[in-house]
């Protein structure tokens, strides 16, 4: 078998085309799909059992785990599956993909979704030149999934073809002899063969081939199949890597899962496979064990003969037809084991979900780059008691206020930063902040009007009132922030110079807006706002307000006196102005929260 350079770059370039597919379906399905789709999640994931139900549903119908974790993986990133949602169905993907052993076992039949991605490319088209915004994101997420299809499938055809060419594997036989450390080591070349070739699948092929020429045992065999539940998992790892902190946790949820379940299955290896070949043995379809002392009896002749086209002699035919009835017995409890492992596997870890969820959690920790939508107090599910909700909704209106302080905070360093790397990731970051701002009011006010239908006391009503008031100007600062960052980038790109005194006047500017913003968050850290902290904020509005007007009369000047260019006022006083009205938000924020406290 020969591997060249242009083989390996075709490699390369097929995971870069499954990364881009999975990064522009998820990115897609934010914009078109997020609330809807999020709500149907919901549902079929609304406890454990009916996640893992999910999981085996969607991998029974595209034959692929792979492809559905992947999915799940892209779910997670674009916020509509939280993460312990995603474990359960990634354990379900875990037991659908045995029923695809078992139709290739039986019908020697799979369905290839990488055969429509091309069509779909083509029916996305349309959607993707569309003057909808809707449309167009319709379209991207077609596009997505079409092309991390095609990507996934290119890669599988693009790994070294071990196959159709199982006899590079031969020198493995050296390794069959040393009892348990053989098992073990047959673990791990199952894992790195289905690493290799990314396809399950193709790695219990291989295994069946080398069980029929005799190489190995069943019992090694199925170490094998247990090292393939480990080596599947790095699919859904590599679709994580450009992904957020929460689809990389799902992604290693899923290692974890079935490296813990490896482990335990190991324990009880040989009385399990045992009660494997009895169950195969038992039903008509012969000892699997057989297979390797029966395979290296035949000579090498006959072996030749029967593998071939060539006609046979009536001894021939027999040994065939018990060779052939012994491989059916092999792929029958390979299939049988890795079916009855996966289902114990996932009846015993689905008690440990949140556990494996604090485990990857505290493994890949939460940096202060991560950010994706999801929120932490309240649920679109089930509501609680409606004054409970009350209180809950307050929760998450104060991370609300503490997201919007982040994200003021990344617009300075923007606007300080020199790199151009660095202002391009810092840019891309604050236009994921107002994504994520826009899904938490609608989130925060669906939730709202959910709990308003509920008994509620005049106080609560009246604090419901109080938060749509309230999440609608946060919502209105991190616009001001957005805006913030579009002006800066156009400075950037018109090259205007900005003079010292300049860039202080837009310091001090930003350090008022900061100021009042942190008088925000200590006023919600305290749930009222006294007559004397409104005052402070009104004071403090005032002193914005007054600079303002003192900028904008300053700038005239200094444009007329030629100080700097005019094209370098404009923007400098669309940074002045922007800033006012975040002031304005603030205050009116403040008084929204005084005018609750008077009246409680």
């Amino acid at each position: 078998m020969e591997y060249s350079i242009y083989d390996f770059l075709t490699l390369i370039g097929s995971l870069g085309l499954f990364l881009y597919g999975m990064s522009l379906m998820s990115e897609a399905l934010q914009k078109v799909a997020g609330t809807k789709l999020r709500n149907i999640l919901a549902v079929m994931t609304k406890n454990r059992f009916t996640g893992i139900l999910t999981g085996v549903l969607i991998t029974a119908v595209i034959q692929s785990s792979s492809a559905t974790t992947v999915m799940v993986v892209s779910f997670v990133n674009a916020g509509l599956l939280t993460l312990l949602q995603s474990i359960t169905v990634i354990m379900g993907a875990n037991i659908g993909t045995t029923i695809t052993a078992w139709i290739i076992s039986i019908f020697g039949f799979k369905i290839s979704i990488a055969k429509i991605a091309v069509p779909l490319i083509g029916l996305s088209i349309p959607f993707i030149f569309s003057s909808k915004d809707k449309r167009k994101s319709w379209g991207e997420v077609i596009l997505g999934f079409a092309l991390l299809f095609f990507g996934l499938d290119m890669l599988k055809n693009s790994v070294p073809d071990l196959q159709h060419n199982p006899d590079i594997l031969f020198f493995l036989t050296q390794f069959t002899q040393s009892g348990f450390a053989s098992v073990l080591i047959f673990v791990g070349i199952g894992t790195l063969l289905t690493i290799i070739v990314q396809s399950s699948s193709a790695t219990v092929a291989i295994t069946l081939i080398m069980c029929s020429k005799g190489w190995i045992s069943f019992e090694l065999g199925a170490a094998m199949v247990l090292g393939e539940n480990i080596g599947t998992t790095i699919t859904a790892n590599i679709a994580a890597i450009p992904a957020n902190i929460s689809a990389k946790r799902a992604a290693l949820a899923h290692m974890t899962f079935n490296i813990f379940g490896v482990i335990w299955m190991l324990f009880l290896f040989y009385p399990f496979t045992k009660m494997i070949i009895s169950i195969i043995t038992q039903f008509g379809h012969g000892n699997p064990t057989e297979i390797t002392a029966f395979a290296n009896s035949i000579d090498s002749k006959t072996l030749n003969a029967i593998t071939s086209n060539s006609e046979l002699t009536a001894g021939q035919q027999i040994i065939k037809e018990k060779l052939i009835t012994l491989q059916i017995a092999t792929s029958f409890g390979l299939s049988l084991f890795h079916t009855i492992f996966n289902l114990i596997n996932t009846f015993v870890m689905i008690w440990f979900v949140t556990v494996i969820a604090k485990i990857v959690s505290f493994v890949i920790k939460q940096k202060t780059t991560d950010e994706e939508f999801q929120l932490q107090y309240i649920s679109t599910g089930m509501l609680s008691t409606s004054e409970l909700s009350v209180m809950q909704a307050w929760k998450e209106v104060k991370v609300y206020v503490d997201r919007s302080d982040r994200m003021f905070k990344i617009v300075r360093t923007l606007y300080q930063e020199k790199n151009e790397n660095e202002f391009v990731k810092e840019y891309t970051r604050i236009q994921k902040y107002e994504s994520i701002s826009d899904n938490m009011e609608v989130e925060i006010a669906k939730y709202l009007t959910k709990v308003s239908d509920g008994k509620l006391s005049d106080d609560s009503k009246h604090q419901i009132q109080t938060m749509l008031r309230v999440i609608s100007e946060i919502e209105s600062i991190a616009d001001g922030s957005n805006n913030l960052s579009k002006i800066i980038k156009r400075k950037r790109e018109d090259k205007s110079l900005y003079t010292k005194v300049m860039d202080d006047n837009i310091d001090l500017m930003m350090n008022l807006v900061q100021g009042a913003l942190q008088q925000l968050q200590e006023a919600m850290k305290n749930d009222n706002v006294s007559n004397d902290e409104l005052n402070q904020s009104v004071n403090l509005e005032h002193e914005i307000n007054n600079f303002r007007n003192q900028l904008k009369f300053q700038n005239i000047n200094d444009v007329n006196s030629h100080k700097y260019e005019y094209q370098a006022s404009v923007t400098y006083m669309d940074i002045i102005v922007e800033c006012e009205k975040m002031g304005d938000y603030i205050i009116n924020i403040v008084e929204a929260l005084n005018e609750a406290t008077t009246k409680k």
